[in-house]
């Protein structure tokens, strides 16, 4: 039930595992850990009948609520208790690695439970009970119908986890490596713990690390930042002399981008990864196949075209769309959106999901083009603008909008 991280595959402990796995065994630099496989997910949910199920989300949702509050078996908590122990009883993250996650068709970008700064067996095995019932959360189940994955929803349908050393990242963020070799390698990064960038909650610092080994950076505004307190997350205020410090150099850049080569060379394709920085040794966090290639950046000429009335961002998915405006400022915004709408909001993270499904397009005011929304937005082929400052209160609501997701501008139909 519990496989080491190195001897990890993908049959039986899903993509993500499987490509951490193949990672460690090319000696690339991968936090340790174990994986707690599919065979103890199919042990836990046997008495479940999910095969049956149909997909019912009445269904699902019942399992859901039955594996959140089942005691997590015995032999399971002792493996679990040996594996930490071997790993040193070290604060860890736990993270999901479902059969049909991170493979070159769906990146389930988020979909699934994700725990860090976990310590203690008890408190482990409440996180990997988590990660199963994240399978069946609406907006993993959204997302799985949205992908044309749930045809034959429980036949596949399981759940390994990822148990690791946690790190105490003092930057982090993610790279996505180029189809062709020549082409740049593009990398976000910002202060502190890794979610900052992928969930959008910062507008991170934006590097390009050309074929030819050229950089070409934009330094972001990075307000707060993601850090670990005993077994809990803080979110700070960056001091107001390093928020528009560059995090990187340009030198750590390009050791990213020839890091980001091997492990497409090993995983054999394009590779959305996620790293940390750690006393001054980089770390691989996770890798996937590229399945959405982000825009590339706007030109400065076609910049200063736009009208003085247009706002600017980043883009982050291609195309262009006119709708009318929904400002969406948490959950309790989620039932006034419409089919057609174009989200405008602080920032998405996975449970906006299903909002996605539904939207014309997506208007941000902080994130990056490799956070977990715009992945999904450009799976779902809508226009995306990230990083407008103040969009929610600069474009109002039940006004006709058009985003340029190519171009990364937003312009009221009144302008």
């Amino acid at each position: 039930m519990i496989v080491p991280l190195m001897e990890a595959v993908a049959d039986t402990c899903g993509g993500k595992a499987g490509a951490l796995g193949a990672l460690l065994r090319a000696g690339l630099p991968v936090p340790d850990g174990f994986v707690v496989s599919f065979a103890a997910y199919r042990a836990a949910v046997r008495d479940l009948d999910l095969g049956r199920s149909g997909g019912e989300s009445d269904d699902l949702a019942a399992a859901r609520q039955v594996i959140e509050v089942r005691p997590v078996d015995a032999t399971v908590i002792d493996a679990l208790g040996r594996a930490l122990a071997e790993l040193g009883d070290p604060p860890v993250a736990v993270r999901s690695s479902a059969a049909n996650e991170d493979t070159g068709q769906t990146s389930a970008a988020g979909q699934h439970e994700s725990f860090l700064a976990v310590h203690g067996v008890g408190e482990v095995a409440g996180a990997v009970r988590a990660c199963w019932a994240s399978l069946f959360s609406p907006r993993a189940v959204d997302y799985r119908g949205a992908s044309g994955r749930d045809d034959h929803p429980c036949d596949d349908l399981v759940m390994a986890v990822i148990v690791q050393r946690h790190l105490d990242a003092e930057v982090s963020g993610v790279m996505f490596t180029p189809a062709d070799p020549d082409d740049a390698t593009e990398i976000e990064a910002s202060w502190g713990l890794g979610p900052s960038v992928v969930g959008g909650t910062v507008t991170p610092d934006a590097y390009r690390v050309a074929g030819d080994g050229s950089v070409t950076r934009t330094v972001a505004d990075k307000r707060t930042r993601l850090d670990r307190r005993g077994t809990q997350l803080i979110i700070r205020d960056v001091p107001s002399r390093v928020r528009e410090q560059p995090t990187i150099d340009d030198a750590t850049a390009t050791q990213l981008a020839k890091l980001g080569k091997e492990i497409a060379a090993v995983l054999g394709g394009p590779q959305d990864i996620e790293w940390a920085i750690v006393d001054g040794r980089t770390w691989v966090l996770q890798a996937r196949p590229v399945t959405a290639a982000p825009p590339p950046p706007a030109s400065p000429s076609s910049a200063s075209d736009t009208p003085a009335a247009t706002l600017t961002g980043t883009p982050g998915s291609h195309g262009t769309v006119t709708g009318t405006a929904r400002i969406v400022r948490g959950p309790g915004d989620f039932a006034r959106v419409q089919p057609g709408d174009i989200l405008v909001c602080p920032f998405t993270d996975p449970a906006w999901t299903p909002l996605l499904r539904i939207a014309a397009g997506v208007v941000t005011e902080t994130g990056g083009v490799l956070s977990h929304a715009a992945i999904v937005a450009r799976e779902h082929a809508i226009p995306a603008v990230l990083g407008i400052p103040n969009a929610t209160s600069r474009l109002h609501d039940d006004t006709v909008i058009t985003v340029d997701g190519t171009t990364g501008t937003v312009t009221a139909a009144n302008a």
